[in-house]
């Protein structure tokens, strides 16, 4: 979920990486194990474009424990509500691993795995995604290019062909199981002499077109495009983040997933439309 834990989150948890404290103690010899961690409150949780905390504004925070060996893991949590909530849970639980490594004084490939966990949901709904991801640095700015794909699972799955099968509690087709697809690039200048830092984001989803056994789905409407523009800015441990984020998903498009894909679950407006996210992180 940072810059060590999800590549594919764009706002949520940026500076992950932030700050390293020693596991050994400061008189002992360098220890090769490093602990990041960071804490955030965010004006919304969108995964990929898409709010999952209903519009509202989600509490999370993570922690990575890396080797100078390049392998890592860590864990990463956020409050959950609306079409988020996985099952019934109300709280989204990532555990993290795998492996970093520079390619030279400039490009660093990162490849690894997250299991998505919904403490309280279903278990059918929790899966695992793995991905990569390559970042290149060029002066003040750097690039990433990241891949995600999750191979075929029931919590990706086309239980519900509409979201009024969903309501009506009627799989369509219990059992299924299907893959997601996501590919991304990121991009970050930071502006000399000044604590700003520029990003942008864009991404494609490729996915199930219905709903899973949760009455959500990873890729709303099967294929579809987000992304988000904004800046950091940065005092000691302090990154506040005001990006604005947004989706090419329609409300034509997404009718046939209400009641499920709107704030409230009421069946109107749209968690996928654009909107200004704030967030501040703490790192440590």
């Amino acid at each position: 979920m940072g810059t060590e834990m999800n590549a594919f989150r764009f706002a949520a948890f940026a500076v992950l990486a932030g700050v390293a404290v020693p596991a050994a103690a400061q008189d002992a010899a360098p220890s090769p194990i490093t602990i990041n961690g960071a804490a955030a409150i965010v004006s919304d949780y969108r995964f990929r474009g898409v709010s999952q905390s209903d519009k509202d504004m989600a509490v999370q925070a993570g922690l990575t424990v890396s080797h100078a060996s390049g392998l890592y893991v860590g864990a990463w949590g956020s409050n959950l509500s609306g079409w988020g909530t996985f099952g019934g849970s109300n709280m989204e639980l990532d555990l993290i691993g795998g492996y970093k490594h520079k390619l030279g004084d400039s490009a660093t490939i990162d490849v690894g795995l997250v299991w998505y966990m919904y403490p309280g949901g279903a278990s059918k709904t929790d899966f695992a995604e793995p991905y990569a991801k390559l970042t290149g640095t060029a002066g003040a700015a750097t690039l990433t290019a990241s891949v995600a794909y999750a191979p075929k699972q029931q919590a990706l799955g086309r239980w519900y062909a509409t979201g009024t099968d969903a309501a009506a509690g009627v799989y369509t087709d219990a059992g299924d199981k299907e893959d997601n697809l996501y590919l991304a690039g990121d991009g970050a200048v930071a502006l000399t002499g000044t604590p700003i830092t520029a990003k942008a984001h864009i991404g494609h989803s490729w996915g199930n077109d219905g709903l899973g056994p949760n009455a959500t789905s990873v890729t709303p409407t099967g294929d579809y495009w987000d992304w988000a523009v904004g800046a950091d800015a940065t005092y000691r441990n302090l990154t506040l983040n005001v990006s604005y984020v947004d989706t090419d998903i329609s409300r034509r498009d997404a009718a046939y997933l209400q009641p499920s894909f709107s704030k409230g679950q009421d069946g109107t407006g749209s968690i996928a439309d654009g909107t200004i996210v704030l967030s501040l992180t703490t790192a440590f």
